[in-house]
């Protein structure tokens, strides 16, 4: 019945901005309405720090309003990084982890974040709570290697997730249920701080939704010297689950300090 009641609401929706595009007084009413929905923000606290974030629409707002609760075990791993670090947030998004670790542990941020949708987001985010000389965007996705490929997009709502970068899988190794793509270039860890010069991460977030392992494959060399690493992986994509825990452990000397089940 909920879904029913979506489409009918999205088709109706749909209807009047068409009616309204046909008239200049319709077409000042649909800009008005999304510049201010741009600018709708929500503050959010937790363990002390004060943070605001765009909320344009109902996924952004659940974020910023589910901060505390949605990801603890982020928010505890940040919270012990040790201020001044490097902080690589592979898969930023809109920037809510990349806004806490820079404004929490003053750590010197690289937000890696491709999707075009996002970016804006993110770039007002850092903006709005005046990390510009604390947080660095980097629009480009990260793989195993140099090459030109497409993004696979899921979505393109502000704040999206569940899209990926050269291959055709989601998270969970099926088929990725595409509605955008476009062409870009992606790089490799070792390649953004050998070409790009990107300071090399104390510690690293990886979120990018089914190629964790590929990013991991290409970040030997980096993985050699960085304190610690918090990935997201889904252990039923078997292609992954194996290769993502033999590069941090066989190759690169890490050991496992908690694996949370969800």
């Amino acid at each position: 019945m909920k879904a029913l009641a979506k489409i009918c609401v999205k088709k109706t929706m749909a209807s009047v901005v068409s009616i309204l595009s046909r008239f200049k007084v319709g077409r000042f009413l649909q800009s008005e309405f999304v510049n201010k929905s741009i600018q709708v923000q929500k503050t959010v606290r937790h363990n002390g720090c004060s943070l605001s974030f765009m909320t344009p629409n109902r996924l952004n707002y659940f974020r910023a309003d589910s901060f505390s609760i949605k990801e603890p075990e982020t928010l505890e791993w940040i919270d012990v990084i040790p201020k001044g670090s490097i902080f690589w947030d592979i898969g930023a998004n809109f920037g809510l982890y990349s806004c806490y670790a820079a404004t929490q542990r003053d750590c010197d941020v690289f937000a890696f974040e491709p999707s075009v949708f996002n970016l804006e987001l993110l770039a007002r985010n850092v903006f709005i709570n005046n990390l510009v000389e604390k947080v660095v965007i980097v629009p480009l996705p990260l793989s195993d290697s140099i090459r030109f490929s497409k993004l696979n997009m899921s979505s393109t709502d502000w704040g999206g997730a569940l899209s990926t970068f050269g291959e055709s899988y989601g998270h969970d190794g099926q088929q990725l249920d595409k509605v955008f793509e476009f062409s870009t270039i992606g790089l490799s860890m070792d390649d953004s701080v050998q070409l790009l010069k990107i300071p090399s991460p104390d510690y690293i977030k990886i979120d990018v939704d089914g190629i964790e392992h590929l990013i991991l494959g290409g970040g030997s060399n980096i993985l050699q010297r960085t304190k610690g690493v918090l990935i997201e992986v889904n252990d039923e994509f078997k292609a992954q689950a194996g290769r993502w825990m033999s590069w941090l452990t066989f190759w690169c000397g890490f050991k496992i300090n908690r694996k949370k089940t969800f």
